[in-house]
């Protein structure tokens, strides 16, 4: 009888625990760089873009899409200039240690203005889709001032800060702010609850973290949470959380891009 032919397979040699450990640590160092380099997480305190962004909305930024660029990331991050709509997150002007996040109105040499709550961009109307004016306490006595940018001048009735007080007169032209080099103008999409550029003045650009990317998770959270510092606060809503995790995510809001 004509002898079967023997079928030689090739086993693929198994992973060493050196290989192993040696491909888990590269897995780990190239996410400790993206996390450390490239996204920071962020949750979002306030009202003030809604419903853009929710109180409780925990977002990933890019970091490094608008730094300056360097010459061996160069041509693996996607660099770009900062633009008219654009959201960031940055360091307060006028509190020290404080993230915000607000949408850019006006980039460099934009001339801006705003007449009965409508925002003029270097002469024309901007369509603003994304805008809410949600009722908030005490929202009447800033209106004159809030919906007639810069026509009203500023004062401490508004809740203007001395120092916007005394530089913003130097940057309007006519009936325009123009914006100067190095700085940008930027607002809230809930205007009625947004404390901003017409508030406390400019964005300088050095104080600019990055752009949210997306929601990664997004939990229901009281208004004032944040202002809650104590750590007997901090422990019972992190255990709240605990309890509620599946029923107050809001789980549709997963991955949401922001735009």
């Amino acid at each position: 009888m004509p002898k079967k032919e023997e079928v030689v397979v090739d086993e693929k040699p198994r992973e060493t625990t050196v290989e192993f450990l040696s491909s888990l640590a590269g897995v780990l160092v190239t996410g400790l760089f993206i996390i450390t380099f490239v996204l920071q997480a962020f949750e979002i305190p306030s009202s003030s873009m809604e419903d853009t962004l929710l109180i409780g909305d925990h977002v990933f930024v890019n970091r490094e899409q608008f730094a300056p660029p360097t010459r061996w990331m160069g041509r693996l991050m996607p660099y770009r200039d900062i633009r008219d709509n654009d959201i960031i997150v940055f360091l307060s002007p006028e509190t020290q240690g404080l993230f915000v996040v607000k949408r850019i109105m006006g980039v460099p040499g934009d001339r801006i203005h705003l007449r009965d709550g409508v925002v003029y961009r270097n002469g024309q109307k901007l369509d603003e889709p994304y805008v809410t004016n949600k009722d908030v306490p005490n929202a009447e006595v800033s209106r004159p001032y809030r919906e007639n940018f810069p026509a009203i001048p500023p004062s401490d009735i508004y809740q203007v800060t001395p120092e916007w007080q005394s530089a913003l007169p130097g940057d309007i032209q006519g009936e325009d702010l123009v914006v100067p080099p190095d700085s940008y103008f930027a607002m809230g999409d809930n205007r009625n609850a947004s404390y901003d550029s017409r508030f406390w003045g400019l964005i300088p650009k050095k104080n600019v973290i990055g752009r949210p990317m997306f929601i990664y998770w997004s939990f229901t959270t009281p208004e004032d949470q944040y202002k809650m510092t104590d750590w007997g606060d901090r422990a019972g809503f992190l255990a709240h959380i605990i309890i509620h995790f599946f029923d107050e995510t809001r789980w549709k809001r997963t991955f949401k891009l922001v735009r």
